[in-house]
């Protein structure tokens, strides 16, 4: 993909909308110039779609990480997809049959029609976005702003979702996409402008990305260790015939799955195919996974461990997790949760582990947000914090599920160099799920694709 920004194509002409785009990298300024834009439009006829619209918010202390593959949690409050959507159909306009068409052309384009009888809790990153992008369009608002509109989506789901702009554009509306990648840029953009501190094009500062050499690792005293964890098996993750069900719904059917130490896998497959799902009991935050053949580091599900250890020589992202920290803690304190494996409950970090936690924030170049509030960082900023936390202990099994949401071109590249750096050690295994085939570093050795045959 081609690192620099597109220019400028000429405005449309005519009764149609315009497409403006508002591109740059990380923390570059690019949410600050939507607010104040914003302050400007009147307020009716705009809306806005945020990153932390499908991720959670800080007013959202309900959520917790394993709430989506808790069952138990759900009763007759809790709205299913349809409930949730029509209700907002009925919120943002008069029931007409025109509105109707409207709304189920949307259900039809973002593939929404199979998934109105599964509740909304359970979705995953990707369903919720779509499922929140057709509330924002059953609006038909005059002006739209959309924040990383691509990200989470499925390459078809991309290109559904592009044609669909398009459409709105040819309609009349006024369309603002805010990216940090320039792949998502679409051919149709009327213009792009770039935050006053943003780089322009041919501009973008090179991160040193380069892994350092063992040299220049003896030579740093507090440069990131790699410690091994010795195995009494070549598998660390054995699954036999796991099927896993919700009502009607199977999300994995006799699905036998072996990855051994060393090994790094790339998982991939459409929205809601069960990738998540399927981490989410290697990680033991299903409940369905004690009732499941699966055996990891040699030790069979259900025989003893605590939950405790199995996550002790796991790192982990996702988009659950991101979801999952809405309290407003230094950024240092987020990354030293990772050596606890905890969420919601924030030990204190003697010094010698904030010195670790330190060393890994210096290696991800986010050092000087150590002290800063996580709730305040950009959503790239937040997500890079987010995977320094899956690096800080040194785990055996590095478990990263779309670690790279919201980050631009060089922060992807930043992140990719450390992921082959650290899977350059032979008893290192990773796991890594992505919708962006780019996105994967240059170690991933092996693929399993869900949703196919295999």
């Amino acid at each position: 993909m081609d690192s620099s920004y597109p220019q400028h194509p000429s405005p449309g002409t005519g009764q149609q909308g315009r497409v403006t785009v508002i591109a740059g990298l990380n923390a570059s300024g690019k949410t600050m110039m939507v607010e104040e834009m914003r302050r400007h439009m009147p307020g009716d006829s705009v809306r806005y779609v945020a990153f932390c619209d499908t991720y959670g918010t800080a007013t959202d202390r309900s959520y917790y990480l394993q709430q989506r593959w808790n069952q138990h949690d759900i009763d007759e409050e809790t709205p299913t997809v349809g409930a949730a959507l029509e209700r907002s159909f009925l919120l943002s306009g008069s029931d007409t049959p025109e509105r109707r068409k409207h709304q189920q052309q949307l259900y039809q384009l973002m593939g929404l029609e199979s998934l109105t009888d599964k509740y909304v809790i359970s979705l995953s990153s990707g369903e919720l976005r779509k499922m929140q992008l057709v509330k924002t369009l059953m609006a038909h608002p005059d002006t739209l702003i959309l924040d990383n509109p691509f990200i989470g989506l499925d390459a078809e789901a991309r290109a559904m979702l592009s044609e669909q702009l398009l459409l709105l554009k040819q309609q009349g509306m006024k369309l603002y996409l805010v990216v940090a990648r320039p792949g998502d840029i679409p051919p149709f953009a009327d213009e792009v402008e770039y935050p006053p501190q943003s780089p322009r094009r041919g501009e973008e500062p090179v991160l040193s990305c380069l892994p350092q050499s063992p040299r220049e690792r003896e030579e740093r005293p507090c440069a990131p260790h790699l410690t091994s964890h010795p195995s009494s098996s070549n598998a660390v993750i054995i699954l036999r015939d796991v099927t896993i069900r919700y009502g009607n719904r199977t999300i994995l059917d006799r699905l036998s799955w072996t990855v051994c130490e060393g090994e790094h896998w790339a998982l991939s497959g459409r929205n809601g195919s069960g990738k998540s799902t399927l981490l989410s009991l290697i990680c033991a935050d299903n409940p369905q996974s004690y009732a499941c053949d699966i055996t990891l580091f040699g030790h069979r599900r259900g025989t003893g461990e605590s939950i405790w250890d199995i996550k002790r020589r796991i790192g982990y992202v996702s988009p659950e997790l991101h979801r999952s920290y809405l309290h407003n803690l230094p950024a240092i304190s987020i990354v030293a949760s990772g050596l606890k494996d905890t969420v919601g409950l924030y030990a204190r970090a003697n010094e010698e582990e904030l010195q670790q936690c330190l060393c890994w924030m210096r290696r991800f170049h986010i050092e000087e947000l150590a002290q800063r509030s996580f709730l305040q960082l950009s959503s790239g900023e937040q997500r890079l914090v987010l995977v320094c936390r899956a690096f800080v202990k040194n785990p055996a099994l590095l478990i990263l599920d779309e670690p790279m949401h919201g980050l631009d071109l060089q922060r992807q590249q930043l992140v990719k160099d450390i992921i082959c750096e650290y899977c350059s050690t032979p008893d290192k295994t990773l796991l890594m799920v992505t919708h962006y085939e780019e996105e994967l570093p240059s170690c991933i050795d092996h693929r399993l694709e869900l949703g196919s045959t295999f």
